[in-house]
């Protein structure tokens, strides 16, 4: 199994880290986008489907300030 999970989504990045999934890179290889990497821990994959079901409830400010800091 691979240890790592990859996204170059923003919101994906940003709702993960406020979950306190550990992300363990940026790979900036690319200059018009970024792919954050993050380790691979139980329940990630649950996450990201719940994402795109809509399911997730975070605090806002939160969330916004958390993406500022991912985008910098």
């Amino acid at each position: 199994m691979n240890n790592e999970f990859s996204t170059f989504d923003l919101n994906i990045a940003c709702v993960l880290v406020v979950l306190k999934y550990e992300i363990i890179d940026l790979d900036r290889t690319n200059p018009k986008k970024i792919r954050f990497i993050f380790k691979r821990q139980r329940g990630i994959e649950q996450v990201i489907n719940d994402y795109f079901d809509d399911k997730i409830e975070l605090p806002a400010q939160t969330l916004f300030n958390t993406q500022k800091l991912l985008k910098n």
